[in-house]
């Protein structure tokens, strides 16, 4: 199987009978080819059995913007998928992972529309402001052409999630050695929100680790945290959800 691309969305789907449909969305400056930047991860949850449907898209300071056009793309690459007959119709379970900026963007679509997810897999969420999220920002304070902050804001994107996410089932994941990652601040919102629902581990690594070409995530080492049988980071993550 090789990757195909289809309607804007990169596909990867799996040699046997597909049990699940996994929509992936990476990080700010790593989203553009999601099928090179996330290869390996990708390719083992497909060998598992899940079609892998990654939407590329260019970071703006709008993600209202960006989070309604990778949903379109993704609609509309799922009905062309069963079209032409390489997806089935009927009910597959649909399962968003997010690395980075892409969990935000899975929990604005979570908070904004009318989505049906058997679960979102959150991956180092990271939710700061423009002064920190883009290096030298902070040099331009305090000059009005250059006084921007991201649609929402932090606090607004806070407020949208404690206020409206409707994914009842998360598995969030952070990593060790992550000086970006908020997911302690994203796990207090959400378990307010759907109480003893959500699911936080941490596991060995940075904030680049899922982008790594040689993962061999296997039982006995660190995801060993998540279950104690089966391959692979995301077989583990998905099992959580009793897939």
């Amino acid at each position: 199987m090789q990757w195909q691309e289809v309607s804007g969305n990169w596909v990867y789907l799996p040699r046997q009978e597909v049990k699940g449909i996994v929509h992936f969305l990476g990080g700010a400056f790593v989203a553009t080819a999601p099928q090179v930047s996330y290869r390996s991860i990708l390719e083992q949850l497909s060998q598992a059995g899940f079609a892998i449907i990654a939407t590329p898209f260019l970071n703006t300071f709008d993600h209202f913007a960006i989070a309604r056009e990778v949903l379109n793309r993704f609609e509309t690459v799922i009905a062309r998928l069963q079209k032409t007959n390489q997806l089935r119709t009927g009910y597959l379970p649909i399962y968003g992972i997010g690395h980075s900026m892409g969990c935000k963007l899975h929990l604005l679509i979570g908070s904004l529309y009318d989505v049906e997810r058997a679960g979102n897999i959150l991956i180092s969420f990271n939710n700061y402001p423009v002064s920190r999220a883009i290096p030298f920002m902070e040099q331009f304070n305090g000059t009005p052409m250059l006084n921007m902050e991201f649609a929402p804001s932090p606090i607004e994107t806070e407020k949208l999630i404690a206020e409206h996410y409707n994914v009842r089932r998360n598995l969030l994941l952070k990593f060790t050695q992550d000086e970006l990652d908020q997911t302690v601040i994203l796990n207090s919102v959400l378990q307010n929100r759907f109480p003893n629902m959500i699911t936080l581990r941490t596991l060995m690594g940075t904030h680049l680790t899922p982008l790594s070409q040689n993962i061999q995530w296997q039982t006995g080492d660190f995801l060993h945290q998540l279950m104690r049988s089966g391959n692979g980071l995301i077989k583990e993550c998905l099992a959580i959800f009793k897939i």
